[in-house]
């Protein structure tokens, strides 16, 4: 639903992307303790739409260590010590078989899963002409802008899931949801200020 107001949706269609599925050579899952993102990302595999799956992420680096899942706690409850041994978790419980999953688990923020997800690919000799970021819908613009910066010949697919019922539809209408997408849309300036700028300059160099 389009907000009255312009800015709204103008925010809103920046930070709210989301793709028309196509297959992929790879899927990946930029970190985080939500099992619905890998759940989500599951479905896709089950589908076809990607035999390979690389979720990263060790914790959040303002916390130290992997507390427990956002949702589901009751069901995913193994006492995970990192967010990629807890979305490998929800992977295979939903279907994904383990051979098709790449590990990397020394991530602590989302730069960092696109960096280390790009140092593994590479070390591995992977190919990736395309590929599905699958991540919550307010995190997409930003995953998008990091994993771009890395695989800058990759052609990537955004496929989201709403988290704690914030879509593009009513993030406006919580404090929660203006808190987080605002606070998206602040980090996607500012930390995006010296990535751009050293992209540039090695360009020009």
């Amino acid at each position: 639903m389009k907000s009255k107001l312009k800015y709204i949706n103008d925010i809103t269609d920046f930070i709210f992307v989301k793709d028309k599925l196509e297959k992929a050579d790879i899927i990946f899952i930029p970190g985080g303790s939500y099992p619905e993102v890998a759940e989500e990302a599951a479905k896709l595999w089950n589908d076809g739409y990607s035999n390979l799956i690389l979720p990263s992420g060790a914790f959040g680096i303002n916390i130290g260590y992997f507390k427990e899942p956002k949702s589901k706690s009751n069901l995913y409850n193994k006492g995970y010590k990192t967010e990629w041994e807890f979305l490998k978790d929800v992977l295979i419980r939903n279907g994904v078989k383990e051979s098709s999953l790449l590990k990397e688990d020394k991530a602590t923020f989302t730069y960092e899963n696109a960096i280390f997800s790009k140092r593994l690919t590479d070390s591995l000799g992977i190919e990736i002409n395309k590929a599905i970021i699958c991540c919550k819908s307010y995190h997409s613009r930003r995953c998008l802008m990091y994993y771009e910066s890395l695989y800058q010949d990759t052609k990537f697919i955004i496929h989201t899931v709403d988290i704690d019922n914030i879509s593009k539809d009513n993030w406006y209408k919580s404090k929660k949801g203006i808190d987080l997408v605002l606070g998206e849309l602040e980090r996607c300036g500012w930390q995006f200020k010296d990535i751009l700028n050293n992209m540039m300059y090695n360009s020009s160099s």
